[in-house]
């Protein structure tokens, strides 16, 4: 799985959003697949129904899709939980971030593709941050 890149909620926000500027480049993204994780998921779910205010049946419909067009999205484990703690601490990412950077860790992705952290930052020597949105 090395090298893979692991797409952060943002990207499945913005390849469903339809007047933003950054659709087209997210939903190039997606359709070239990579690595999410089951909190990813549940992100995007919170953000289409409560920042969006999206039907549930298209909450869903997109949910199905990020699922055809990724790998299996990445189960949350104790471990993860124990990994995300010390990168939080370690590298002073806010939690949930941490959690988003110990399932790439974990997945051996090279890449985390994110508009909401450091773009170029380097995570425990090997997972690098990019904002694909940075020229956008």
């Amino acid at each position: 799985m090395s090298g893979e890149v692991f797409l952060d909620t943002n990207i499945l926000v913005y390849a469903t959003a339809t007047d933003d500027r950054r659709s087209a480049a997210a939903r190039s993204l997606l359709a070239k697949g990579g690595v999410i994780s089951v909190q990813v998921l549940n992100e995007f779910a919170n953000v289409a129904r409560r920042k969006l205010q999206r039907p549930w049946p298209e909450v869903k419909e997109a949910l199905a899709v990020f699922r055809a067009l990724c790998k299996e999205p990445r189960g949350l484990s104790l471990a993860t939980h124990e990994s995300a703690l010390e990168i939080a601490q370690r590298d002073g990412l806010a939690f949930y971030d941490s959690l988003i950077v110990a399932s790439a860790l974990e997945a051996g992705c090279q890449t985390l593709l994110s508009e909401d952290m450091q773009d170029g930052r380097v995570i425990a020597g090997r997972l690098t941050i990019r904002n694909p949105f940075a020229e956008v």
